[in-house]
């Protein structure tokens, strides 16, 4: 059985991810298998103490890239694989529009999706202003080629 969160997005796979900004509450009950956050310390020391079920934090700085860019697609693969077993899962940065946008792109590509088309495909299904600065696009682009389609 396949747990889905409120506000999840349904990948073209059929699996469910959550993304959301973490500066918005969640609903009593709706809380995920497993989360991966993105962020600077800051907003990590911030949120650190409320995200009580198992995750994991990238450092990805508002604005900016993944401080590793392999270790992020790993992180990435390894929340796709717990929602295709059925986990509830999310995806959240500050705001939930670029780098959470930039990471559901990512997700898209293991489609077969090219890197612009999954930008096109999470800007209408997930968030109109996805991936929101040139260079995220570019590691849209670096995952498309580097992690391998499923």
């Amino acid at each position: 059985m396949t747990a889905t969160l409120h506000g999840a997005t349904r990948l073209p796979d059929g699996v469910w991810v959550r993304g959301r900004g973490l500066r918005h509450a969640i609903a009593d009950g709706d809380v995920p298998d497993y989360g991966l956050y993105l962020g600077g310390p800051r907003l990590r020391s911030r949120h650190e103490p409320t995200l009580f079920w198992p995750h994991d934090w990238a450092l990805w700085r508002d604005g900016l890239l993944p401080a590793d860019w392999p270790a992020t697609a790993g992180l990435l693969l390894s929340l796709h694989r717990r929602a295709a077993d059925g986990a509830a899962v999310e995806i959240a940065c500050h705001g939930g529009i670029g780098r959470t946008g930039t990471a559901m792109a990512c997700l898209v590509t293991l489609h077969g999706f090219s890197a612009r088309d999954a930008v096109n495909w999470t800007r209408a299904h997930y968030h109109r202003r996805a991936v929101e600065v040139p260079w995220q696009r570019r590691y849209v682009s670096w995952f498309a080629t580097h992690v391998p389609a499923r």
